[in-house]
């Protein structure tokens, strides 16, 4: 049997860690964001995104990442507020219905990362980690 390519081996542990967010996010009482949304919701920055960097970030139209966050602003996830750097645009920024979202999310992220660690050992994990970290260099033009 030919061995898996490097990429669906990593889109594997991605989408079992994804199904693992949004189970535990529904348990959470979070049950109505789509992964559509949070691929969008996900890449707001601290301080607020512009529209188009979250959608250029997202890899989707600016009328696709608008139609997502109007459903994320009509479900309390974020909010639109005036940009401070230029009053014609506008940020969307998380809310307090989505902070707490983040904040459960952490709580699986890390449950999962913690039974990954137990099956790989520590210091395959931190291997993985810094691997995975290094070849973000050169896939991810947003680090």
């Amino acid at each position: 049997m030919e061995p898996l390519n490097v990429g669906l081996l990593l889109f594997l542990p991605y989408r079992a860690m994804e199904a693992r967010v949004f189970t535990g996010l529904a348990e959470a009482g979070f049950d109505d964001v789509t992964p559509a949304q949070a691929r969008v919701f996900q890449r707001i920055s601290p301080h607020g995104s512009r529209l188009t960097d979250l959608a250029a970030q997202a890899g989707v139209t600016k009328q696709t990442a608008g139609f997502l966050v109007d459903q994320l602003e009509r479900a309390g996830y974020v909010d639109r507020v005036p940009d401070p750097a230029d009053g014609r645009a506008r940020l969307v920024r998380v809310a307090e219905r989505g902070a707490r979202s983040v904040e459960a999310s952490r709580a699986i992220v890390a449950q999962v990362e913690a039974e990954w660690t137990a099956h790989l050992g520590e210091h395959r994990m931190v291997e993985l980690r810094e691997i995975l970290t290094d070849l973000r260099e050169i896939t991810d033009p947003w680090r």
